[in-house]
């Protein structure tokens, strides 16, 4: 026996080590592993924000989707687990402009579209390898030598063909339409870049004028110099006498024409009842406005000021035109009441800004529109069916409807983006020519649209482009569909149902046959971690501190698929102190094994048998039975059953009961190498580290990680 049990467990010297003996054997990649290793199995890793340091969050989803690998390995599949990063245009093009003012005091347009370009890139080589080590001090088996980064020169050509192809289809235009503006940020973001923010606010209850029949509400009174309706529902019986008459109204200097229309979207039981629509600043006034063919008035510019010729409204910042506004209501006589509420207001999640909707022209994707080659199908139903008729399941179930309210409410997606960095727009101008390609036109005097694409475009294509597509690559005819997606429930629209939409129109199939997904990891009082707050967010430093087999034991157990968890110390704890249990029974095991070497690697050669010597076949059972449970829930994605039975299993029948008896009948010897052997086989999706060390005390000439799962 090795010296080295002698002491206690020591993480922090295995861990690195063991990680470089897995690296180094080649076995995360799928075409290196034994003949057994036949039928594939596929996932990748969604990839993580070039610019960001993994937290405890990210850490959950890696320990997720390194336990399905791990087991499937050992099932005998050819197992691909495929790594890479995003590079998070927004994110990455905001974080670099922060550096450039702190270091240099200057901004992105003193330097040049070029040297920016070129900074942002030097930047996300260098945080790449930083995220790389971190992903792999949690264990990830990820096949290294598949990395793919979304903004390599095989992704973007994937980006090219996939904008070129949606182009030809008529599902890629032009347009003006309501987008997210971040006024600090100068562009357009997606919905998924905005973070609600609870804030103190005021609603007011006025009409536009003494002799206007309706009073509405609003906490925005600035953007009602732009209102050309009043929206009613067709069934309240206060307004029934006005809907279909327009009303002229001067409201603080801007001359108005209101049409009272009858609208279901309205809620008759909201404020009065009545809607002032503004068209260019709300998405739901705009669609309003499309159904009763109302103009529109644009009253807030991109720097989030007046634009409309009033004096002394004229370039007044949004809160300081809504000041003068009530005034001028006040004065009037027409502030009917004031009152004091909470607002969820929309940020700009990279600069703190306050998002206004504007009208903007921009490149969209047409969700509704019949596509020729998917037989006559709009993107829309494409994403429906993936679910209802090609299977794809989502865990938790509970999670299908929304993801199909999502869908029945998607608008056309806005995918263009006024930031330098990230994935350039294949569109190029000459004079009123415009031409879209994968490749630039070779004639001189072309200028290519300056915009990027929404990171999401590229990441939706995600599971394919990092399978060689648009070549036709023996891994994309292998591995795709792949098995499996695992991510975050935060983010099943944003990405998840865009890698449904591109995957069923570009190739037409699903990209995953399953999503798995998982929930927010909080602190032990129920608050989202935070380093900020002292809490363990960095999952590094938990691993040196407890292990990182604990922290992945701690992370797993008793958390079920879209659940949220808590982490504490006293968590970490326990499963530090089940790795040091687990430690104490592999010395005592090894302690009183002074069998034949050659023997202690070959299998029972028979029922009962154990490395040549009998083995109780009444617990041989017993652990069978265990082995067929925790397989199952393997295989229906019940993780943290199978961790907490096996761990169960270990600490209170293996160490209490069995080996205690085994100190009185030395006949159970035996049986207890057996038995600690399977159980290692049993742990090794969950708890890596400290199961390989064991193992290769225990079988000196082979890996844990491709060792068939116990029978």
């Amino acid at each position: 026996m090795n010296d080295k049990f002698l002491k206690p467990y020591n993480p922090a010297e295995t861990e690195g080590r063991v990680y470089d003996l897995w690296d180094k054997s080649g076995y995360f990649n799928p075409d290196n592993l034994p003949e057994r290793h036949d039928k594939p199995f596929s996932i990748v890793l969604p990839p993580p924000n070039a610019t960001g340091t993994l937290h405890v969050g990210g850490s959950l989803m890696l320990v997720i989707q390194d336990i399905m690998v791990r087991f499937k390995r050992m099932r005998g599949f050819k197992t691909l687990w495929l790594p890479g990063t995003d590079h998070a245009a927004i994110a990455t093009n905001s974080k670099v402009e922060k550096i450039l003012q702190k270091e240099d005091g200057k901004n992105r347009h003193d330097i040049g579209r070029e040297a920016f370009v070129a900074k942002v890139e030097k930047f996300v080589e260098e945080n790449r390898g930083e995220l790389r080590y971190q992903i792999s001090k949690m264990g990830a088996s990820l096949d290294w030598s598949r990395e793919a980064f979304t903004f390599d020169d095989k992704r973007n050509l994937a980006v090219r063909t996939a904008f070129k192809e949606m182009h030809d289809a008529g599902l890629i235009y032009r347009g003006t339409r309501i987008v997210n503006w971040d006024p600090k940020g100068q562009t357009t973001i997606s919905d998924d870049e905005i973070v609600y923010e609870e804030r103190d606010a005021k609603m007011y209850t006025f009409k536009y004028s003494h002799d206007f029949p309706i009073a509405i509400s609003t906490t925005r009174p600035e953007t009602k110099l732009g209102d050309t309706a009043v929206a009613v529902h067709p069934e309240d019986n206060r307004y029934q006498e006005f809907i279909g008459k327009t009303y002229k109204a001067n409201f603080a200097g801007a001359n108005l024409e209101i049409k009272i229309v009858a609208d279901t979207s309205v809620d008759p039981t909201f404020g009065t009842g009545a809607l002032g629509v503004t068209p260019a600043h709300s998405q739901v006034d705009a669609d309003i406005a499309r159904r009763h063919v109302l103009p529109l008035i644009q009253v807030i510019n991109e720097y989030a000021k007046i634009s409309l010729s009033i004096p002394g409204l004229e370039g007044e910042k949004v809160l300081v035109a809504r000041e003068k506004i009530v005034d001028w209501l006040k004065e009037n006589n027409l502030l009917i009441k004031e009152d004091s509420i909470r607002q969820n207001v929309a940020t700009a999640e990279r600069t703190g800004g306050i998002v206004e909707p504007l009208p903007k022209l921009q490149w969209f994707v047409d969700v509704n529109k019949s596509i020729e080659k998917r037989g006559g199908k709009s993107l829309k139903q494409l994403m429906q069916e993936a679910v209802t008729e090609k299977g794809i399941k989502i865990l938790p179930e509970r999670f299908e409807k929304e993801y199909f309210n999502w869908i029945n409410n998607l608008h056309d997606w806005n995918i263009s983006r006024q930031i330098w960095y990230g994935h350039r727009i294949p569109v190029w101008y000459k004079g009123d020519e415009v031409y879209v390609g994968i490749n630039a036109p070779q004639e001189e005097g072309w200028t290519q649209d300056p915009d990027t694409l929404d990171t999401w475009f590229s990441s939706g294509l995600w599971t394919f482009s990092a399978l060689g597509w648009p070549e036709k690559t023996e891994d994309l005819a292998t591995y795709h569909p792949t098995d499996i997606l695992e991510t975050g429930y935060d983010i099943i629209f944003f990405w998840v149902a865009r890698m449904i939409l591109m995957s069923e129109f570009l190739l037409g199939e699903i990209p995953f046959k399953a999503v798995y997904l998982h929930g927010l990891v909080r602190n032990e009082r129920g608050e989202k971690l935070s380093k900020s707050l002292g809490d363990n967010a960095d999952p590094v430093a938990i691993g040196e501190k407890h292990g990182t087999d604990a922290l992945r034991m701690a992370l797993i157990v008793g958390v079920g698929p879209g659940l949220d968890s808590k982490l504490s110390d006293d968590k970490l704890k326990a499963y530090k102190n089940f790795a040091n249990k687990l430690w104490n029974i592999a010395r005592y095991v090894l302690s009183k094994g002074e069998m034949d070497e050659s023997e202690s690697r070959r299998s029972p050669a028979g029922p009962g048998e154990a490395r040549g010597f009998a083995v109780s076949q009444e617990l041989k059972a017993e652990f069978d039975n265990l082995t067929k449970d925790v397989t199952s829930d393997m295989d229906n994605f019940r993780f943290y059953l199978a961790a907490e039975k096996i761990y169960h299993y270990i600490w209170h029948r293996l160490a209490d009961e069995i080996l205690e008896e085994s100190k009185k009948d030395p006949s159970l010897l035996p049986t207890t190498y057996y038995l600690l052997q399977n159980c290692l086989k049993l742990l090794h999706p969950f708890m890596p580290f400290i199961t390989e060390e064991i193992w290769s005390e225990l079988n000196k000439d082979t890996l844990l990680m491709i060792e068939p799962w116990p029978a």
